[in-house]
This record gives C-alpha cells, sequence and structure tokens, in this order.
C-alpha cells in the first residue's frame, strides 16, 4: 500500500519540479549570459578605469558605514519590539515595514523633498548632503536599516527569554541581562542583519540616483555605474560591473550560510 501511495505521487513531485526549474533555468541563464559577455581581459580593462575604481570604493566604505549604522538602529529596536508590550507597537513595527514595500524612487524623493523644508535646509547649512557623498550613506541606510530591524526582531522572537528571565532573579539589571544573555545569543542573527544590509545597501539604485544623482568621481557607485555606462552604450563595462555585484552577492550568501542563521535570512527578507 505504501509502495503504490509512493509511486502515485511520483508525477506530482515531477510536475512540481518541472515548474520550479524554469524559474531556476532562468537565473542560470542570465548568469551564464553575463558571464560569456565578457573575458577577463575586459574585466582587468574595466577595473582599471579611475571612475569605476572610484565607484568600487565608494561602494564598499558606504555600504560598510550603512551596515554599522543599521546595526546600531537594528538591534536595539529590534530587541524592543520583540520584547516590549507597549501602545502604538504594532503600528511602529508596520511602519519600519515601510521602506521595504515602498518603490525605491519614492524613497529618494522623500529624502530629497525633506532636506527642503527649514529643518533639512538648516542642517545641510552644517553639512552638505543632498548629492553629496553623505547623501548616498543615507539613501542606503534609509532602506537597508528597515532590513536589519526585521533581522534582528526574528532573531530575538527565536531566543528563549528564559535565560534573561533567569540572569534577572539573579540580581542582573535589565541592561545587564541583555549585553550578558541575550546579545550573546544573537550573534549569528547580529552577522547575518550586517550582512544582509551591507548586501541591501550594496544594490540600492532608486533612491541614490534621485537623491545623490549619479556624478563620476563623486557620488558614484557600483549600481549608478551599471546605469551611467549603459547610458553611453558601453555594455561591456555595465556587464563587467554587474559580475562584480553578482560576486559581491554571492559572497554575501556564503558568509550568512556559513556562519550567519540562514533561517532568521529568509524569514527576514520576505515581504
Amino acid at each position: 500500500m505504501k509502495s503504490g501511495a509512493q509511486s502515485s505521487d511520483t508525477p506530482f513531485y515531477v510536475c512540481l519540479g518541472l515548474l520550479g526549474s524554469i524559474y531556476v533555468l532562468l537565473i542560470v541563464a542570465m548568469l551564464a549570459a553575463d558571464a560569456s559577455f565578457t573575458t577577463p581581459a575586459q574585466m582587468w580593462h574595466v577595473l582599471a578605469s579611475p571612475e569605476i575604481r572610484y565607484a568600487i570604493k565608494l561602494s564598499l566604505i558606504s555600504c560598510s558605514l550603512t551596515a554599522l549604522l543599521s546595526l546600531w538602529i537594528g538591534v536595539p529596536l529590534g530587541y524592543l519590539i520583540s520584547r516590549g508590550r507597549f501602545p502604538g507597537r504594532t503600528l511602529l513595527d508596520a511602519l519600519l515595514d515601510i521602506p521595504i514595500v515602498l518603490p525605491p524612487l519614492v524613497i529618494g524623493l522623500s529624502l530629497l523633498i525633506l532636506f527642503q523644508t527649514s529643518p533639512g535646509r538648516a542642517v545641510q547649512r552644517l553639512v552638505p548632503i543632498t548629492y553629496s557623498i553623505p547623501s548616498v550613506i543615507l539613501a542606503q541606510f534609509a532602506v537597508a536599516c528597515a532590513f536589519a530591524v526585521r533581522t534582528m526582531r526574528v532573531t530575538f522572537d527565536q531566543i528563549n527569554p528564559r535565560s534573561e528571565q533567569v540572569a534577572l532573579t539573579l540580581g542582573c539589571t535589565q541592561a545587564q541581562a541583555f549585553w550578558l544573555v541575550t546579545l550573546p545569543e544573537a550573534r549569528r542573527g547580529v552577522l547575518t542583519a550586517g550582512t544582509l544590509a551591507w548586501a541591501r545597501a550594496l544594490g540600492e539604485f532608486g533612491p541614490i540616483l534621485v537623491f545623490s544623482g549619479a556624478t563620476r568621481m563623486k557620488t558614484e557607485v557600483l549600481s549608478t555605474t551599471v546605469f551611467l555606462e549603459l547610458s553611453i552604450g558601453n555594455l561591456e563595462a555595465a556587464v563587467a560591473v554587474s559580475l562584480i555585484m553578482i560576486i559581491a552577492a554571492v559572497a554575501v550568501l556564503a558568509v550568512v550560510r556559513r556562519f550567519g542563521s540562514e533561517i532568521t535570512f529568509r524569514q527576514a527578507v520576505q515581504p
């Protein structure tokens, strides 16, 4: 009876595999097309360009700063939403998801308008932001931080609060219990949140284009480099830069799978 049931389920699993393979093959085909479009010599030629080297440098610096800022906000905010019970908690949780679901161009436009208001202009008298390097970091942070907060909330939700409660009964304050017990248990989630924020910042395009522009040797990052190279018809350079971003994305996934929390990662990136 069991053998017959298994054989009757075979067509069902075959259909699932065939349908799923369509998307898998599409991904593989896209990656293969990118890899076959350029050569190592072309890659080195592209990397020799001062503009693209500047874009790589700015991308690495801005994404790293964005990841650190996102963790600085994401860890306490994720803990507050996970453990706290206060009026407006549901509203706050929904508000933090807005940067994830909003079209990227809307976020860039909103930032641009924000710094045209009186408070925004007052800030810019002290520190130039719009169409300068700080605007790149702020545009990346506006989106990436939401993913860090969600990741940390999922992380803290998965941690049993009993250890923290035991620490409180032994004389620890809430802050001591957090630093000595809860945060060490959340280290894999912290790594996942930082890595995800870094990767999200690297791929950010719309907010940067609107809020920072795409000025060569000033606010150009890898995502805007692809756009600039395409706009002048330099497809080879655009593909080469795209491959660099693909390699970075694969490295991020490898780090998460090896050192981070893959379950937390999957739950965090779900819309």
